[in-house]
């Protein structure tokens, strides 16, 4: 289970104890903020993309959204998300618990200074009712394969 991965993943940081587990479902924006009780903002999206053929992850908060223009500029190709079934078998987490952590090795991971105006914020933990608590140096260093900071979203400002 996906949990389990992020989980033992984490007690390699000594932070495993802060993963949230929730008897509802986490699984979307709306969903993973009434589960941990914060505005949707906070909440730090997870979607996973594909570059050329290879898998990518981009974090980015819970009110914004991808700008097309701003992802073709940065990556020179339109934004292709990937499928349920290439989320799970390319990331290893299924979608509702697709997150930062835990990671194949060729899994690029960009966070998207949508995250930046928080104190901390919540990204999943690898199941659809799981969250972790980090701040943006947190995430920064624990997210697998971190590659850098990026600008591609529109709406949250």
């Amino acid at each position: 289970m996906s949990i389990e991965k992020v989980r033992a993943y984490f007690k390699g940081f000594g932070i495993a104890d802060r993963i949230r587990e929730f008897e509802v479902s986490s699984a979307t924006v709306e969903l993973a903020a009434v589960a941990v009780g914060v505005e949707g903002a906070r909440i730090a999206k997870s979607l996973s993309f594909k570059i050329a053929d290879k898998p990518v992850i981009i974090v980015v908060a819970g009110d914004a959204k991808i700008d097309n223009s701003k992802y073709k500029a940065q990556f020179h190709t339109k934004a292709k998300m990937l499928t349920h079934e290439e989320a799970h078998s390319l990331i290893g987490h299924d979608v509702g618990g697709v997150c930062s952590f835990a990671l194949p090795e060729d899994v690029a991971v960009y966070l998207d200074v949508s995250l930046k105006r928080f104190d901390t914020v919540f990204p999943a933990a690898g199941s659809d009712n799981s969250a972790i608590e980090l701040t943006c140096q947190e995430l920064e260093r624990y997210s697998s394969n971190f590659t850098a900071w990026i600008d591609v979203c529109k709406a949250w400002q």
